[in-house]
């Protein structure tokens, strides 16, 4: 550890879904890193409306160790809504946010709170150098990186991970933001905050299964992509457009075929062409559809999640 970095208040904000076999572990490795990086600090564990026993064990943090701070949601929301409920109970001038599997490793927060203090940027990030995802995951990873930067106004670097020390302006600045159907992470960087890059090494989960599959990951794309781009239905358009156009050539060329006596014959074309344009009227109803719903949640104005408890 770098003994020269230093942190006057320090808060540690991390979700837990289903995680008692690893709660204790990690908090054998970042209490001593946080103990000595900062002068005040608190941790705060977000419980994501765990299955087992997760509330329990964070508890029993709490009864024995005051700077824990324990937040129980009533309910799963979705870690990006655990984060958002972290964020807005977390008072330190920086704010780390990690992942509470240990694939982040708790002994890399003064490197990335070291980067954050020397370069000036409002927040450091870890790029993650190696990975022990599945292939699947990495797959998708490197796709949803690949689209949001394509498509979308928020450009990020790749294999840019949850864990990141932010700071307290940009921290303030996201509450600003009281969207139901973005994501935390999207928001972070779609408010411009500049960032530092931190390669580190990522590790293998400490113990049980993520929950953060292939599944969510495209949920998570198709959210960024209805939030921040009108890509997807400029593209309907254009194609509303390009079909309109062909079905005009096609009507004039049978009508000179009409003209000249030569009938086209049979209705196979005629079904696979009337197939193929209901097919594309589904796909366009699909896609304003994604945009109506957002637009439907929003105006319900109901909260991304519900504290059960604090303490």
């Amino acid at each position: 550890m770098n003994t020269e970095v230093h942190v006057e208040n320090l808060s540690v904000v991390i979700p837990v879904y289903n995680d008692q076999e690893v709660i204790q572990e990690l908090y054998r490795r970042l209490h001593p890193v946080v103990e000595q990086l900062a002068t005040n600090y608190e941790i705060v564990l977000v419980d994501d409306g765990s299955k087992d026993d997760s509330w329990g064990e964070i508890m029993r943090l709490h009864d024995i160790d005051e700077h824990i701070v324990a937040v129980k949601l009533a309910r799963n929301f979705g870690q990006q809504n655990s984060i958002a409920a972290g964020l807005n109970v977390a008072m330190g001038d920086i704010v780390v946010l990690m992942d509470s599997d240990l694939q982040d490793r708790p002994e890399d927060i003064p490197v990335l709170v070291d980067t954050l203090q020397k370069s000036g940027a409002q927040m450091a990030i870890a790029q993650w150098q190696t990975r022990q995802d599945t292939w699947a995951k990495r797959t998708v990873s490197n796709i949803f990186n690949r689209v949001s930067n394509t498509i979308t106004s928020i450009h990020i670097q790749p294999h840019l991970g949850v864990f990141r020390a932010i700071r307290r302006s940009v921290v303030d600045e996201l509450k600003k933001f009281p969207e139901k159907t973005s994501t935390t992470l999207s928001l972070l960087y779609y408010i411009g905050a500049n960032y530092a890059i931190v390669p580190l090494k990522r590790d293998a989960r400490f113990a049980g299964t993520s929950g953060y599959n292939v599944r969510k990951m495209f949920g998570l794309t198709f959210a960024r992509i209805f939030s921040f781009s009108m890509f997807p239905i400029r593209v309907v358009t254009y194609l509303g457009m390009l079909m309109s156009v062909i079905s005009f050539i096609v009507g004039i060329a049978l009508i000179f075929y009409k003209i000249f006596g030569r009938v086209v014959t049979g209705w196979t074309s005629t079904i696979v062409l009337m197939l193929f344009l209901f097919g594309l009227n589904f796909a366009f109803l699909g896609v304003l559809g994604e945009y109506i719903g957002k637009v439907f949640l929003e105006t319900k104005k109901r909260p991304n999640y519900i504290i059960e408890k604090i303490c």
